[in-house]
């Protein structure tokens, strides 16, 4: 009893400590990234916002398919969107919206990539946030006879048709007998058949690799590769190498681009809805605290306790990770209030069946945990397979968003109702005063 009493007031102690944290931390400014006017709400928890509530940049690229076979277009632009994606998204919370349109009329169809990226609305900023968009080309030395009266012989060089969209990938590796730092470049199945082409034909010629139309490296092609594995040496230092391996990743792109229009973004829900949301979720709390006080007593009371704490470890978790909220989010973090209780209502209506059956507090709480917990696994169980096929399936940010919170509801609910609703009621509960107990553990307006 004493340890379950002591836990408790951990408890208590680490929920305040929690919400402490989330009242008081504030998200570092950086003086790089102009934000929107934020809500005096959003300002004092300092939360992450999306698009939809704290504005961005919005960013319009056209992508260049004229070396792209009409059949491939589709795939070119996915893979293009994917990179994009990836290098303003690295963590896969930050919501930004990048997406493909397409245009045009007759036989010319436009190609272009729209960038949202909520909370940065310095244009400058958005635009690093993204990178060079460069454009890697793999071309051949040439000899060029010299004009009339030239001393040297004119270098120029060929296209071979190996651009960054035939690389998977490039990475740093050391030669197992010098030590001195090279670059592994590793083709897809298409590069590898061309680049051996290439390699096999010009044995001992250079094969430049340019980035944006200027030369980054010009190794010697010294033998036949028919693996698609490439490996570049020379008097690297391990800086220039990751420098080198860098401008290759980021030159990967299916095809070039190029930022044809600029846009800073307001709200488009803005405040209102923002403080909407919030209200939305106080309300909901006042009235499940208030069903669940007066129906189930003493255990509601200690229930809206564990509520309070659960929501406490989802604010700390948007914060940690951090999420970034949107409407949708705010929308699946009110829902799972709700879904919160669902499992401390379980128990409960189990406690009520084993005291009719005339059994003691403490058996009666044991065997409705008990009675319980299948239920309480099968739903929530059902809940995160659901959250996780919205994640994983879903191709936009505002569903995602709405999975990923409503998905973390459900297991932090779980660990709420049986670990910290189940303490509080034991730490409470004494055999001594059992008339009393029965009637606080009762339910409505009866005593059973």
């Amino acid at each position: 009893m004493f340890r379950q009493r002591l836990f408790a007031i951990v408890l208590l102690l680490a929920a305040f400590a929690v919400g402490y944290f989330v009242y008081s931390t504030e998200v570092p400014a950086t003086s790089s990234v102009t934000a929107t006017s934020t809500p005096p709400v959003a300002s004092r928890f300092a939360f992450k916002l999306g698009l939809d509530l704290n504005g961005g940049s919005h960013l319009v690229y056209k992508a260049d398919i004229t070396k792209v076979v009409p059949a491939d277009v589709g795939s070119s632009m996915s893979a293009l969107r994917d990179v994009i994606e990836n290098r303003v998204n690295t963590f896969g919370v930050s919501e930004p919206l990048v997406q493909v349109e397409s245009g045009g009329v007759g036989s010319t169809i436009d190609q272009k990539l729209i960038v949202e990226l909520p909370g940065v609305t310095d244009i400058a900023k958005a635009i690093e946030l993204i990178g060079k968009t460069p454009l890697l080309e793999f071309r051949l030395a040439r000899e060029q006879a010299p004009a009339k009266g030239a001393t040297t012989t004119a270098v120029f060089f060929e296209d071979t048709g190996i651009t960054g969209r035939l690389v998977q990938r490039a990475q740093v590796q050391f030669n197992q007998t010098t030590g001195a730092p090279e670059v592994l470049l590793q083709f897809n199945s298409e590069g590898k058949d061309l680049f051996a082409k290439v390699t096999r034909e010009n044995v001992g010629t250079v094969l430049g690799i340019f980035l944006d139309g200027s030369p980054i490296s010009l190794p010697v092609i010294r033998e036949e590769i028919k693996d698609g594995q490439a490996n570049i040496s020379g008097s690297f230092t391990p800086d220039e190498a990751k420098l080198l391996v860098r401008d290759l990743n980021y030159g990967a792109l299916p095809v070039p681009i190029e930022l044809i229009s600029t846009q800073k973004v307001g709200a488009s829900l803005g405040e209102g809805a923002l403080h909407g949301g919030v209200q939305a979720g106080i309300w909901s709390f006042i009235i499940i605290a208030l069903f669940l006080i007066l129906w189930y007593r003493l255990p509601g009371l200690l229930a809206v306790v564990a509520l309070g704490v659960y929501t406490a470890i989802m604010l700390v978790l948007f914060k940690l990770i951090p999420v970034t909220l949107t409407a949708a989010g705010i929308a699946g973090f009110i829902l799972s209030i709700g879904m919160a209780v669902d499992a401390n209502i379980l128990i409960f209506e189990r406690m009520k069946e084993e005291f009719r059956k005339g059994g003691n507090v403490d058996g009666v709480m044991r065997e409705g945990f008990s009675r319980a917990w299948s239920s309480i696994r099968d739903s929530n169980f059902s809940s995160i397979i659901t959250a996780v096929i919205l994640f994983w399936f879903s191709n936009t940010s505002i569903v995602k968003g709405f999975a990923l919170i409503f998905g973390m509801g459900v297991l932090v609910s779980m660990f709420t109702a049986i670990t910290v609703t189940r303490t509080f009621l034991f730490a409470v509960s004494h055999k001594r005063h059992e008339g009393a107990a029965r009637f606080l553990f009762g339910s409505g307006m009866t005593n059973s």
